[in-house]
C-alpha cells in the first residue's frame, strides 16, 4: 500500500494544529520549541505542517491561481464530511460539487491560505 503525506507550509504551528483540531484532526506530533514541525491526522489522512516565516506564494500568484491546491484528501464519504464541516460552520473555499468526471469535491483554506481538496 502506498501513502502520501502532503506538507503544508504554515506561519504558526500551534494555530494550525488548533484549526485542524476544530475539523476533527488530531496532532500526531509537534516538534521543536517553539514548534517548527508537526503532523495532524484523521481517518488515515496525514498532513505534515512545516513552519515558514512568510507566505510560500506571493499575492500575484494567488490572484492568478485562486484554486492552486496544497493537498488532496480522498474520502469515500465526502458528502458526509462536507455536511459535518458545514454543521460546524467551517468556511468553504469551494462548496460541495460534482465534477465533470463524476467525483464529488469541496475545498477548505487553512489559516495560511493552503487549499485542501476533499474528493470522493
Amino acid at each position: 500500500m502506498l501513502t502520501a503525506e502532503p506538507q503544508l507550509f504554515v506561519s504558526d504551528i500551534a494555530a494550525s494544529c488548533a484549526w485542524f483540531a476544530a475539523i476533527g484532526f488530531a496532532a500526531t506530533f509537534v516538534h521543536g520549541d517553539p514548534p517548527f514541525y508537526a503532523q495532524v491526522a484523521r481517518d488515515g489522512a496525514r498532513l505534515n505542517l512545516r513552519h515558514v516565516d512568510g507566505p510560500v506564494f506571493d499575492a500575484a500568484f494567488r490572484t492568478r491561481e485562486a484554486d492552486a491546491l496544497a493537498a488532496t484528501i480522498a474520502s469515500e464519504h465526502v458528502a458526509a464530511l462536507h455536511a459535518e464541516f458545514a454543521a460546524a460552520d467551517v468556511a468553504f473555499h469551494q462548496e460541495l460539487r460534482t465534477e465533470s468526471w463524476g467525483a464529488e469535491t469541496f475545498m477548505l483554506a487553512d489559516p495560511d491560505g493552503n487549499l485542501i481538496l476533499f474528493a470522493g
